[in-house]
Formats: structure tokens, C-alpha cells, sequence
């Protein structure tokens, strides 16, 4: 009986198949050892099959893809209302063959191996940023017990700490010079990484047409551009940009009912990465026309005139993910409205 759709639930070693006909009956159901994955599909004729988007799901959905066959990802929360009961790699199986089939499902595209790779430089940049802060607030820390206070701000920390590696520091004990000079080379090396990194960022940025052309909305930086390009692999998935700004979890969340409409805080759904580079993008705006009035945008000032600070910026990362996902889908550049328009 010929297979027409499969249920791949994916893991390091051992990998579940739940397989059926174009009738429904199951055909197969199977654990593979991961040097069976791809000798099992090279065996099928071509058919549907579907996997959780999750770690690892891009590359087998890339080999898949290679052997003919058509892969469909799906996020797991749309997936896990489709199991029966219980919790077994078989039931998984199971219910990701059936919820592939569903036309009203929402599937994940696959990214290319140079998406992933910039987004692995996004994510490690982010890990060792997290580092040099821990670093840098325990020096501080440290400092601070024994009287020496090191002024706010990651720069002012950095030169306290190369000063501290070349003994021009204030004066502290032997012991803890000792401490505190070890946190500090740490904390240099760190520095040095994430400078790397940004380089490498830069060249990747320099080499994409997409991420220059996303860079052009005001308080979208090389990160933000970056990080857009290497993870929205196809913009035209989402009908408008509001849905797009929705996937980034910027929209209020709807709880109506009875016909009355109740809106509520954002969403905070999809990708949280993205969603804190462009609130923080939003930020520095505010904070660049606080400082240069001269330059100011009337349509921020405006808006802070009515709202928070924090509800401004959020407000201003939900129209510029729609500015983006424009630019993404028509192959423009950001054109700044007139006064009293909307963004495009």
C-alpha cells in the first residue's frame, strides 16, 4: 500500500514515523536510529510529510526536500491539540500526521543553511552580551563592598576593567585584586568576541540585498535588519503587515465576546528575540530625538505627547514590523510618510 503522508517526530537518536495511505490506513509505524532516517525516506515515493518546527527541523526538512519529498513544518503548539492522550513519541507521531493535513494549519518555511548561520552569529553575539554583563556586575558588585563605585554604563565599566588588568585601578586588597583582575581579563576577552562577531555581522549585512533595505526604517539598526532578513523566509506567508506584526506578538491581545471587543496588552507571542530588538530599536529612537530636536520626527513627539514612554516605543515597533514586512514583500526601501499619513 503506498504511502502518502508521514508523521515525523523528530529527536537526537531515536526518530518516531507514523505513515498512512490516500484512505487513512496505517501503513507504518516505526522508530528509526538516526543513520536509518534518510535511507527510510530515500526508499518512499514522494509524498507529504510533516515535522514540528523545533531544533534540528530545518536541516531534515532541507535533506527530506533534497530526496523529492514535500516537508511541511508546523509550530508544536498547533500540533499538540491533535494528541489523543498521553505523552509518547508513537501518540506525537501520530498526531503531527494528522494535523498536516489540516487546510487550516499554519506551516513554518523552511530557512537555507545561510539564514541559519547568520542567526547563529545573532545568537551567540546574545549569549556572550549576556556574559559581559554578568561580568561587569560582578565587578561591580565586588567593588562596591569594598567602597569603589564604577559609573553606570557598559563603556565606563569596560574602561574601569582594562584599568584594573593594567594595575592603574584604585587601590583594593591583594586577594581581591586577584579576583578582580581575572573578572576583568574575562570580561575584555568577551568584549573582543562580540566585537568579532559584529564584524562578521556587518560583512553578512553588506552582502544581503534584504537586510540593507529593511536597515533604511528609522531605528532599525544592523542587528534588527539582520535578524529580520535570516529569519522571515517568506514575507508573502502573512496577508498584511499587521499579521506580520502579530506573529512578532506586538498586537494587543483580543478577548471579545457577546460582540464587545476587548483589547489587551501585546501579545508577547513568536519570537521574543525579534520583538526586544525592535522595541529596544524604538528606544534609542526616542532617545536620539530627546537629544538632537533639530531632527526630531513631530509623529514620535506626537505620539509621546499622548502615551507612556514604554507604550510609545511598543507602538512604534508594531508600525515599523509593518514598514518592514511592506519593504519585504514589494522590494522597496522605507519612504517616510507625509505628515497625517500612515507608514508604509
Amino acid at each position: 500500500m503506498e504511502i502518502t503522508t508521514v508523521g515525523l517526530d523528530l529527536a537526537k537518536n531515536v526518530f518516531q514515523v507514523h505513515a498512512i495511505s490516500s484512505t487513512g490506513e496505517v501503513v507504518v509505524r516505526r522508530s528509526l536510529r538516526r543513520a536509518q532516517v534518510t535511507p527510510f525516506f530515500a526508499k518512499l515515493s514522494p509524498c507529504l510529510i510533516g515535522m514540528e518546527a523545533c531544533g534540528t527541523s530545518h536541516h531534515w526538512a532541507r535533506e527530506l526536500v533534497g530526496l523529492g519529498h514535500e516537508v511541511r513544518l508546523m509550530p508544536p503548539a498547533y500540533v499538540k491539540p491533535y494528541v489523543k492522550r498521553g505523552k509518547t513519541d508513537a501518540g506525537d507521531a501520530e498526531a503531527i500526521c494528522e494535523a498536516v493535513t489540516r487546510p487550516t494549519m499554519r506551516f513554518v518555511p523552511i530557512k537555507s543553511v545561510e539564514q541559519q548561520a547568520a542567526l547563529a552569529l545573532h545568537r551567540t553575539r546574545d549569549l556572550l552580551v549576556r556574559q559581559r554583563t554578568q561580568l561587569v556586575n560582578m565587578i561591580r558588585g565586588l567593588l562596591a563592598e569594598l567602597g569603589i563605585d564604577i559609573p553606570k554604563g557598559i563603556t565606563h565599566a569596560l574602561a574601569f576593567v582594562r584599568r584594573a588588568v593594567t594595575d592603574k585601578a584604585p587601590e583594593v586588597p591583594d586577594l581581591a585584586a586577584k579576583v578582580i583582575g581575572a573578572l576583568a581579563e574575562q570580561a575584555i576577552e568577551v568584549q573582543g568576541r562580540i566585537q568579532r562577531l559584529e564584524r562578521d555581522l556587518l560583512a553578512w549585512y553588506r552582502s544581503n540585498d534584504l537586510a540593507r533595505r529593511i536597515a533604511t526604517v528609522p531605528g532599525v539598526g544592523l542587528l534588527g535588519a539582520t535578524a529580520m532578513a535570516a529569519s522571515v523566509t517568506d514575507p508573502t506567508q502573512f496577508r498584511s503587515g499587521r499579521q506580520f506584526a502579530a506573529w512578532l506578538g506586538l498586537t494587543p491581545l483580543n478577548n471579545s465576546s457577546g460582540g464587545k471587543e476587548r483589547l489587551g496588552r501585546i501579545s508577547k507571542m513568536g519570537d521574543q528575540y525579534l520583538r526586544r530588538l525592535l522595541v529596544t530599536g524604538m528606544t534609542s529612537l526616542v532617545r536620539r530625538n530627546k537629544h538632537h530636536p533639530s531632527a526630531a520626527d513631530p509623529r514620535i513627539n506626537a505620539l509621546l505627547a499622548r502615551k507612556p514612554l514604554r507604550l510609545a516605543t511598543v507602538a512604534m515597533a508594531n508600525r515599523a514590523a509593518r514598514a518592514i514586512w511592506a519593504i519585504m514583500v514589494r522590494g522597496e526601501v522605507y519612504r517616510r510618510p507625509a505628515l497625517g499619513s500612515a507608514a508604509t
